[in-house]
């Protein structure tokens, strides 16, 4: 593949603004007394959204529920946010996110990598469409955030209802899905690194009596980035089905196929322990991460009466991963850098099918809704692995020596009842799961584990009459983990990890303000892990090991969009992560890249009325605090603070001829701040300023 090495200047920037305001004058002329109609992305289906505020949701509870009634927090990334904001992937969406923290392992559009409330979430808390998706140890799915119509974050332990997870909770990405009104969407986006993005998006009924609905989503990009060698290539395609034989019955069928090519290698150097340097580690010549994606899957729902629901959802996704990475090391004092290079590859298979009853009755005055449900899934991954101290083209010729591989099947079983009485909700949620692994080491030799363990979870919460809503939860997670760990990382003995299992204690209070569309949240949790995988460098390569953490802290967090065109995100999030039980010197320290202080604002406003009619002006702040570099607690990394921007004008409502085209400019990381971070004592570098600017046109 020819590689670009221009980029787009700032001046075209500046011409663009030129040309924009320029545009303002001419189109001052056209007067309209109405707003333009607004075409919305979102299907509504299993997440009701209104502007940045989620007002219904099934993702918390498997039952289509308000979410200020579930007494558990609750965060949720919207389509309007995710359109206002622009991110490029999964961390970007959650940079305003209470609790989550993407901001561990600096610039590396690879993977997706967060954590939730001081917990790493990417293994065991990713998950697609209510179901979980199982990610290897390199071969990750990737979300493309154009594909996504929201994201819904569970915090702390979700076991009981979802079997596998995280103590912090799970992040549930929501696919676009097949909408019953006519909509069409064409967008282009260009960038600084030569950033060319083309993107279409359609949906509406297939026949005249709407039984059958579909949606296509696709995009393709050309990208190179700021890092010698290291593209952001991407090719996207989603169909949708949804049959709608009667009002009673339903099957959507989804699907997805996605190639990535970006850079193998996004380290710089560390000269010595805890410091970074501006040498970037990859070689040009061998740089290539290719990932291949696919994903087939449905969702079935029949209603048999006003008492009983049965529903399937099943899906079948693979990927396929081929990774070359390059690194230097010192061979002395007085010496040059020398290189070696790596060469990885992973295939990952994963199949999950969740088959619930939904019943619901009442007993006396209390309302009950109850599901019951059966799970199965199962989950394959085989890993090759190379190092050469030679040259790149001895990496290229030499083969991949097999490195590991496993597999995993998983059986639950869960019950889950909503009691409603006198503005009481209580959740009783209740899960045992069974599961088999078997491990395979480099030469072949295989271990056999079997782990079982229940899950549960207890929740009230009470609706007063001004809108207050306080709730009070205790819930536990059960997660058997993929892969092996070191208990010394100085050495090459690895076993199969320990499952890791959590307890949650958390109060807190919901407020939906009267008479507003805009709600308040907030909580106090104190989580308990036993044997949590992390991973430690502190020998240069990264390497799995367990060790028992406590997370305490309070999170604060607004959504709103109100009448006037504001709409509003804030968040704050105090954070304790203490090391219970670890690696020699580390009990009783926190854990490493965990800012005990997070927060982040963001406002959009769109100009309805007066001269500025049509324009649109986004500004956000994030901001990420003091943390230590290593688990011995013996430096820290200094706090992080993120401004970005966004620009656009709607031209419908200056010219109705012109409805549904849309100009848009964003900037993250405005300031450009590149500073480095350190985890487990490797350090890292945050992205630099990135700017787009895209044409969208909305029918």
């Amino acid at each position: 593949m020819t590689m670009r090495s221009t980029t787009l200047r700032p001046g075209v920037f500046l011409l663009s603004g030129a040309a924009f305001l320029h545009g303002l004058q001419l189109l001052h002329a056209e007067e309209t007394l109405l707003d333009p109609i607004v075409l919305e992305a979102e299907s509504d289906d299993t997440l009701v959204q209104d502007g940045y505020v989620a007002k219904r949701d099934r993702d918390g509870t498997k039952i289509d529920t308000p979410i200020v009634k579930i007494p558990q927090a609750v965060s949720i990334v919207p389509q309007d946010q995710i359109e206002d904001q622009k991110p490029r992937t999964l961390n970007d969406a959650l940079g305003y996110t209470a609790s989550a923290n993407p901001y561990s392992y600096g610039f590396d559009t690879r993977y997706d990598a967060f954590f939730l409330r001081g917990f790493q979430a990417y293994y065991n808390g990713m998950f697609r469409d209510a179901l979980r998706q199982y990610n290897g140890p390199s071969a990750w799915f990737k979300t493309e955030p154009y594909g996504i119509e929201g994201v819904t974050i569970l915090k702390g332990p979700a076991s009981s209802l979802y079997g596998v997870s995280g103590p912090g909770g799970i992040v549930n990405v929501i696919t676009k899905r097949p909408k019953d009104t006519p909509y069409r969407e064409v967008e282009i986006l260009m960038g600084e690194h030569d950033r060319y993005q083309a993107a279409f998006d359609a949906s509406g009924p297939v026949t005249d009596d709407g039984r059958i609905l579909y949606r296509f989503t696709a995009l393709g990009r050309d990208s190179d980035t700021d890092l010698k060698g290291y593209p952001d290539d991407k090719r996207y395609v989603a169909p949708a089905v949804t049959f709608k034989p009667s009002k009673d019955t339903r099957l959507t069928i989804l699907g997805e196929y996605s190639e990535s090519f970006t850079g193998g290698t996004a380290a710089f150097y560390n000269p010595a322990y805890g410091q970074v340097s501006d040498l970037y580690e990859g070689d040009p010549a061998w740089n290539d991460f290719d990932q291949e994606q696919g994903r087939i899957g449905y969702e079935f729902e029949h209603r048999f009466n006003s008492v009983l629901t049965l529903r399937q959802n099943l899906r079948y996704s693979a990927v396929d991963a081929d990774l070359e990475y390059s690194g230097h090391y010192s061979v002395g004092a007085d010496q040059p850098l020398e290189r070696y290079w790596g060469h990885y590859t992973e295939d990952m298979e994963n199949f999950i099918a969740d088959n619930m009853m939904q019943v619901e009755f009442n007993v006396g005055e209390v309302g009950n809704t109850a599901i019951a449900g059966i799970e199965y899934s199962w989950s394959r991954y085989d890993a090759h692995s190379g190092l050469s101290y030679v040259s790149v083209d001895d990496i290229r010729n030499a083969p991949v020596p097999y490195f590991g591989g496993q597999d995993m099947d998983q059986l639950g079983l869960y019950l889950h009842n909503q009691m409603e009485w006198n503005n009481f909700t209580l959740f009783t949620s209740g899960r045992y799961d069974w599961v088999d692994t078997t491990s395979t080491a480099a030469d072949r030799s295989e271990t056999k584990q079997k782990d079982d363990a229940f899950s549960g979870r207890i929740g009230l919460s009470y609706q007063t009459p001004w809108g207050i809503v306080p709730y009070a939860n205790y819930s536990t997670s059960f997660s058997p983990n993929i892969g092996f760990v070191y208990d010394d990382v100085t050495s090459d003995v690895t076993h199969v990890a320990r499952p890791t299992i959590a307890t949650q204690k958390e109060i807190g209070v919901k407020y939906e303000i009267p008479g507003a569309n805009a709600v308040v949240s907030a909580a106090l949790f104190d989580i308990d892990q036993e044997d949590g995988v992390v991973f430690d460098a502190s020998t240069g390569i990264n390497k799995q090991r367990q060790l028992d953490l406590n997370s305490q802290g309070f999170e604060i967090e607004a959504q709103a969009s109100l009448a006037e065109g504001f709409d509003l995100i804030a968040s704050y999030t105090y954070l304790r992560m203490k090391i219970e039980k670890g690696a020699e010197g580390t009990e009783g320290n926190e854990l490493s890249a965990t800012p005990n202080h997070i927060f982040a604002l963001w406002g959009n406003y769109q100009f309805h009325e007066s001269e500025l009619r049509g324009v649109g002006v986004g500004a956000g702040l994030r901001f990420a605090g003091e943390s230590f570099g290593d688990d011995l607690n013996s430096f820290k990394n200094d706090a992080r603070t993120f401004l970005d921007a966004a620009l656009s004008y709607d031209f419908g409502y200056r010219d109705p001829r012109l409805e549904g085209v849309k100009l848009q400019i964003n900037a993250r990381n405005l300031l450009d701040s590149q500073d480095a971070i350190c985890s487990a004592g490797y350090c890292y570098r945050d992205e630099g300023r990135a700017l787009t600017a895209s044409l969208r046109y909305r029918f």
